[in-house]
Parts: C-alpha cells; sequence; structure tokens
C-alpha cells in the first residue's frame, strides 16, 4: 500500500506527537526568566539542566546530548546544529584503571571541568565536546571535530583530536566589505572582551 510522504507524516505527528522534531522556545533559565530568543529542540537531552547557562538567542538543534553536570555556559547568539555531545565529565579512563572497583567519589583519572562556548559561536554536526574545555567567541566548530582544551575567540576548529585551522574574521571580511551596514552589527559584539 502506497502511503504520500506528507500523509504518512501526518499519521506519524498525530500517533506520536511528542516524536517528531521541533524547535521550542520561551526557555526559561534558572529563576524562571523567559531567556530571549533561545529556541532548543523537544529531540535534545539536557542532563543537570540546573548546572546549563544559556544566553539570548541561542539554537540548539535535534537530537543532541547535554551532561552539564560540572557546568555548562553557552553564552549568547550561539547555534549548535545536530547530533552533538556537550559532556562536563568523562569516566573513559577510570574506567579500565578500576576494573571491577570502578565506582566511587574520588577516582584518580576521572575527567571533570566546565565547558564555556564564547559569543556567536557555530558547532557543527556530529562533534563532541570534551569537559574542561574553553572555546572563543566568534568561532566555528567544523563538523565530526572533537574538541578539548581552551580555543582563542575567532579560530575554525576542526579535527580529532580538533586543531586551530583559521580564522573567522578572515572569513567574515568579503561579507563584511560587501556589506558595509552590517559591519555595525558585527562590530557591537566582536570588538567587546567577553
Amino acid at each position: 500500500m502506497y502511503i504520500p510522504n506528507s500523509l504518512f507524516h501526518k499519521i506519524l505527528v498525530r500517533i506520536f506527537p511528542n516524536r517528531s522534531p521541533r524547535m521550542i522556545g520561551k526557555i526559561r533559565d534558572n529563576q524562571k526568566r523567559i531567556i530571549s530568543k533561545t529556541r532548543i529542540s523537544n529531540t535534545t537531552f539536557i542532563d543537570h539542566p540546573k548546572s546549563l547557562e544559556l544566553g539570548e538567542n541561542v539554537y540548539i538543534g535535534h537530537h543532541n546530548f547535554i551532561e552539564a553536570s560540572q557546568g555548562i555556559t553557552i553564552q549568547e547568539g550561539c547555534q549548535l546544529t545536530s547530533f552533538i555531545t556537550m559532556t562536563s565529565h568523562s569516566s573513559h579512563l577510570t574506567l579500565r584503571i578500576y576494573g571491577k572497583q570502578y565506582g566511587g567519589n574520588e577516582m584518580k583519572g576521572y575527567i571533570k571541568g566546565k565547558i564555556e562556548i564564547g559569543k556567536y559561536t557555530f558547532i557543527g554536526p556530529h562533534s563532541t565536546i570534551m569537559p574542561d574545555t574553553k572555546i572563543g567567541k566568534g568561532c566555528i566548530i567544523s563538523a565530526y571535530s572533537y574538541v578539548k582544551g581552551e580555543f582563542p575567540d575567532f579560530s575554525i576548529i576542526a579535527g580529532n583530536p580538533a586543531k586551530v585551522i583559521g580564522d573567522t574574521r578572515a572569513l567574515d571580511e568579503p561579507t563584511l566589505l560587501e556589506n558595509p551596514s552590517l559591519r555595525a552589527n558585527y562590530n557591537e559584539w566582536a570588538t567587546i572582551d567577553s
């Protein structure tokens, strides 16, 4: 039996209304205030939401996993695409070292630390952001990158492990030259220290 895609989609949405990816607005901070223009997909899972700080105009797309037990800050204007993992702790080393004795509070080799994402940074799909990572403002993280460490403002970040491969200001300049009326918008956030 042939069912047109549009009809099939309508049937699925009726049967599983919360399964279809969609963006949710009116996101609230820990003080219950609405964060202006911030949207998160209903398919993104946030573990320890009270330890997640979001700026205004943040977009968090579909099918992401955000584990914020040690704290994650995503500043104004950031965009996280889809299938991104951000985790503020990792047990990959301790699991092997401790074997059957794994578990407990103060295990040697257990990695934990805050993640900070600077203003107007773009994170490409299928990227992983590890604990104790600080990304500057105006950065681009390329798809499939494994990111750990500290990266300066305006970095183009790519690879596994991720490295700085360029500067977003060089990428932005041709568009700003073609559209001089946009420079004031750009300078408003790009020239002020985060």
